[in-house]
């Protein structure tokens, strides 16, 4: 028998209300000075402002950077790794979706390894993540994901040491979130949890992880886009999203992922988005191989028929119903880079367990589908 491990934060907080129990487990850390990184967007909602009043009251000194950008790029993290030096931060915390996550992770890495994230090794600084999003999962994985802008790539960082000490799910700063973000987040949960599924190196945890994580984006995600403060929907999604994090952390991801990366590093397109057009697409490719556990991904969303193909429809309805953009040319993508999108996407770690290996251009055909 094969042996397989588990991979998650050693502390994951979830429901109304944690957040205030995320910064009494900082306290009795005993960190004194927080590097909160974070996004323009949630400085201006007031959440950021809202977090470094608590870290404050626990007598931690919030120190705050706001310049993560939708795609986080190398730049990025060295302003962040800037500030936290001159600062003298002794724990990094991360408010946002995977954007701040990621680049907190690239920031806690480089504080204790020197160098820059493009050679990270070892272990990071200790990181505590809060998830206002419902879809990246970025919070509690070992997935760091940074554009390096000089060759408009991706870099997928796979590693235990960049998981957070502590996760924070609290569906109350979820509520404000816009209702195209939360589209585009809960389609990457969706994503995350049908290709971790569909993965090479799926385990019975991970399946029920997936599973679960389909049921409950099918029930809860449109209910979530209509109206931004229907708390159950969001906890749900809150679940959902965590579940699937759960899942790909373990079995990773597929060509879906390893795709939207170059889209996300070529074009600066928002991965979600780019997910959720792609995520149909891809799975038609791997349904000669993964059909019955397409069928099975049906059933969990709600279908009467086990098939790859009612799995497929189902996944376009979703996203049309949640307002995702029926094609990449909408997006901006050019026929004439797909060779370049698909000789990149080949290169990308996440698609070494997808369960169809593909060619070229087979990869090139995918994304002309999906234009």
């Amino acid at each position: 028998m094969s042996t397989s491990a588990f991979f998650i934060p050693s502390l994951n907080l979830m429901g109304a209300g944690c957040l205030q129990q995320a910064v009494d487990a900082m306290r009795g850390h005993g960190f004194r000075r927080a590097l909160i990184v974070t996004d323009q967007g949630l400085v201006k909602a007031g959440l950021a402002g809202k977090v470094a009043k608590m870290l404050g009251d626990a007598d931690i000194e919030p120190v705050i950077f706001d310049g993560v950008h939708p795609n986080p790029s190398c730049a990025n993290v060295n302003a962040g790794l800037a500030l936290l030096r001159e600062k003298q931060c002794d724990v990094v915390v991360s408010l946002g979706g995977g954007s701040p996550h990621d680049c907190a992770k690239g920031i806690a890495l480089v504080a204790v390894n020197g160098g820059k994230i493009q050679d990270y090794e070892k272990p990071q600084l200790p990181l505590v993540a809060i998830n206002p999003t419902a879809g990246t999962a970025s919070e509690m994985t070992r997935f760091c994901i940074i554009t390096d802008e000089s060759r408009h790539i991706k870099m997928a960082i796979v590693d235990k040491h960049t998981t957070p000490i502590l996760s924070v799910n609290d569906p109350e700063t979820m509520a404000g979130m816009p209702a195209a973000l939360t589209a585009a987040t809960g389609m990457d949960a969706l994503t995350h949890a049908v290709e971790a599924y569909v993965s090479t190196i799926a385990t019975p945890i991970t399946d029920a992880c997936a599973l679960k994580a389909v049921e409950l984006i099918a029930g809860f995600l449109r209910r979530a886009v209509k109206d931004g403060q229907d708390m159950e929907a969001r906890e749900q999604m809150a679940y959902a999203q965590f579940l699937a994090g759960m899942a790909f952390n373990n079995a990773s991801l597929g060509y879906v992922h390893a795709m939207a990366h170059q889209l996300g590093g070529f074009y600066d397109l928002p991965h979600g988005v780019c997910n959720a057009v792609l995520l149909p697409h891809v799975q038609v490719f791997n349904a000669a191989v993964a059909g019955e556990r397409l069928g099975d991904v049906a059933i969990a969303l709600g279908e009467k028929a086990r098939s790859a193909e009612a799995a497929i429809a189902a996944i376009k309805r979703l996203a049309a119903d949640v307002g995702i953009p029926a094609g990449l040319a909408a997006l901006g993508v050019k026929e004439a880079d797909i060779p370049t999108l698909a000789d990149n996407a080949l290169k990308d770690a996440c698609g070494l367990t997808n369960p169809r290996k593909g060619s070229h251009q087979d990869v090139c055909s995918i994304f002309r589908a999906a234009m």
